[in-house]
């Protein structure tokens, strides 16, 4: 009974420890919203108009509501702002679209006085489609900071900001500047420059926070991985998502910067570049593809619906595909049952129970418990 007891004791000593601090940030998986910030045009008053201006309008008849709403009771995790430049202030103040409806400053849908002021705006179509939940990307960012600051052990949250290039309206009466076509590197720094100024540096995690030594900032989440959940609870990430070969990611990622040294945001690699730790993959189609990236220890954001195509068709193949690929981010534009129900169909995008995380299916270790995530 003794050597038996003692047997067992012995056993339990070398017994192997799994503490799920040591979770690292790429073997979990997360429900994001797209579009985080949309909100669909006025119907009554600018409808008309918004057909007029839009070939394909009805993918945009969908609203998300504000970030910190989805933080809080939709199990969101990551979320995607798109950003347009507006360095001297008012550029967006007035779209065309509100001229075509014939609105008056009496009957315009909203009034913000940061619209005409220096900084970032955050809407998503120039001159056609400019309702958001922030307009500014400092309101979005401290929707953010507060929610935080009331939940500082959260996962940390991932930020997708598309560099918006687009004056679909040049020649109609609308928008032709420049500025709204083109981000050169002072307009991109200011990016960096608006989120530390409101996000504190132990709030953010950077890609010098992952490099290592003299390492590419791809050899360093490669060989080294990503910071644990431990030591990223509480913080917030952000990726460009534009495309590697769209001008702003080559600029920011520039001489001296080839692994992101001194930025704040990631960027949307090529596997076998400096810069290569984020990677997006909105077509989930290609799972074993998919896998193998996330395998080899990039993060990787998907999509599971394009709005409103997937929830006309009634086909959840897309976002089953999303969830199998094992992609870090699976972003949708339903978080929560209830937002197509006006088109006849209660269609979502959760993780099992609702929650906020799970332990990623390829990257995860066996031992990783969900309920111990958030």
């Amino acid at each position: 009974m003794l050597a038996s007891m003692a047997g067992l004791s012995q056993a339990s000593l070398t017994q192997p420890s799994y503490n799920q601090s040591d979770i690292r940030m790429n073997q979990i998986q997360v429900v994001g919203t797209h579009n985080s910030y949309h909100r669909e045009i006025n119907i009554t008053t600018e409808r008309a108009a918004f057909e007029e201006f839009h070939d394909n309008e009805k993918n945009l008849y969908y609203s998300h509501t504000d970030l910190d709403i989805q933080l809080e009771h939709q199990s969101v995790r990551s979320l995607e702002l798109d950003l347009h430049s507006d360095v001297e202030g008012g550029l967006y103040a007035n779209p065309l679209l509100w001229k075509m409806a014939n609105l008056t400053n009496d009957t315009i849908p909203f009034h913000d006085p940061n619209m005409t002021k220096p900084g970032l705006k955050v809407f998503h179509v120039t001159d056609g489609d400019p309702h958001s939940v922030c307009h500014t990307f400092l309101e979005c960012l401290w929707q953010l900071k507060g929610w935080s600051d009331n939940h500082p052990n959260h996962l940390p949250i991932l930020i997708d900001l598309e560099l918006k290039m687009e004056a679909p309206a040049c020649g109609k009466g609308g928008i032709c500047a420049d500025e709204a076509l083109h981000w050169t590197l002072p307009r991109l720094l200011n990016v960096d420059s608006e989120i530390r100024s409101i996000l504190p540096a132990s709030k953010l995690i950077v890609p010098d926070d992952v490099r290592h030594g003299n390492l590419t900032l791809e050899q360093s989440v490669l060989q080294h991985g990503w910071p644990t959940l431990a030591s990223a609870r509480g913080k917030f990430m952000f990726f460009f998502d534009n495309e590697p070969d769209s001008g702003p990611p080559a600029l920011y990622a520039g001489p001296g910067h080839e692994s992101l040294q001194n930025r704040t945001v990631f960027t949307n690699g090529v596997e076998g570049q400096p810069d290569a730790a984020f990677i997006k993959k909105n077509d989930p189609t290609d799972t074993v593809e998919l896998q193998r990236l996330v395998r080899k220890g990039y993060i990787i954001r998907t999509r599971a619906d394009i709005p409103l195509d997937t929830v006309l068709a009634r086909d959840t193949t897309m976002r089953e595909l999303a969830f199998e690929s094992a992609a870090q981010i699976v972003s949708t534009d339903y978080p929560a049952y209830g937002m197509s129900s006006r088109w006849d169909w209660d269609y979502a995008v959760r993780l099992p129970g609702g929650a906020v995380a799970r332990c990623n299916p390829i990257s995860a270790p066996e031992w990783c418990d969900d309920g111990a995530l958030e």
